[in-house]
């Protein structure tokens, strides 16, 4: 059965409207930065973490904000360092001294939009407990299980530049992101169009235009969307090329990678290829849609070698390398 047929017009034609309220409502208070903006929409329809790379003062943390007031979500921003614990994220059990008894405090990571700044900084036990919590969508505190939020997305930043006392995600960490965004910085003339809403004080609008129900609508909606058996096979060589580049791309460029996409590569591709189509108002997904998201899937799943930085041989170059060897349906 064509899942196609499931999505109404009048779906189609609500998400649309949902869509250009957000949009419309990011772009008033965000100069630029449409990279950011698609995949953070990508990761709240997908309902997936997101892991953004840039050098401070990016409008990172700003974005995040402006997309949890756009939908009345609760916003919780945590400054990853190298003494920071797990407790001090997930939560932990606090002695009332008034009642005698201990009491949980849940940490800020409950929350449906969480920023993880600097998460390279924080250490590996405490990297390791945050994205448990991303992975199961629960935290344990006293062998008691708190579920998360229905809508729950992490947006984590590392700076690629002050690598000194940092802890390096490891693949299997970096694979639990949906999407990995790279951001570069304004140019001169967006630069000052973001001192002049500076000076309007476009930012002191907080005011919600929706609310969490919208973003269920659409995560449901999204998981509608149609993907031919074709899109499938698709996806599923581009991931093979990735492990067994050899067969698909020249000898010399294939010996810069070190290790491919896991499964994970491949669902990310069908949940975001889905939003994607539907934020084109479309309930199926077509191969450009694939192809428009080669870079956010797999530049963190794509591990290239000591010879590849040596070189100056980029993971994107490697990707459209392989893009290209893979037939498209």
């Amino acid at each position: 059965m064509n899942n196609d047929h499931n999505i109404s017009d009048e779906e189609l034609k609500k998400s649309e409207d949902i869509l250009k309220e957000i949009e419309s409502y990011y772009k008033k208070r965000i100069v630029g930065q449409n990279n950011l903006g698609r995949a953070l929409l990508i990761s709240l329809m997908a309902n997936g973490h997101i892991l953004l790379e840039s050098v401070p003062g990016l409008a990172k943390t700003t974005s995040a904000k402006v997309l949890t007031e756009a939908v009345a979500g609760r916003f919780s921003r945590i400054q990853c360092t190298p003494d920071l614990l797990p407790s001090d994220i997930v939560g932990t059990q606090v002695f009332n001294y008034a009642e005698n008894a201990f009491k949980t405090k849940i940490g800020p990571i409950y929350a449906n939009f969480v920023l993880l700044d600097e998460i390279n900084r924080s250490s590996a036990k405490t990297q390791s407990a945050t994205l448990e919590a991303m992975q199961e969508r629960q935290i344990t505190i006293d062998n008691k299980v708190y579920p998360m939020p229905e809508v729950f997305i992490v947006i984590a930043t590392q700076n690629p530049i002050e690598q000194e006392g940092t802890y390096l995600l490891a693949e299997a960490q970096l694979d639990r992101f949906l999407m990995k965004e790279k951001l570069d910085y304004p140019t001169p003339e967006e630069e000052v169009e973001i001192l002049e809403r500076i000076e309007n004080k476009v930012f002191d609008d907080d005011s919600p235009i929706l609310n969490l129900d919208s973003v269920v609508f659409l995560q449901k909606l999204s998981e509608k969307v149609y993907v031919d058996k074709s899109i499938k096979d698709y996806i599923a060589r581009i991931i093979a090329a990735t492990r067994k580049p050899k067969d698909f791309i020249k000898p010399e460029l294939a010996e810069y990678i070190s290790l491919g996409s896991s499964t994970r590569g491949a669902i990310s591709f069908m949940q975001c290829s889905k939003a994607l189509a539907l934020m084109k108002g479309r309930g199926h997904v077509i191969p450009e849609d694939i192809s428009d998201l080669r870079y956010s899937i797999l530049r963190h799943r794509i591990s290239l070698n000591f010879s590849a930085v040596a070189d100056g041989v980029t993971v994107e170059q490697i990707i459209d390398a392989l893009f290209g060897a893979v037939a498209t349906p």
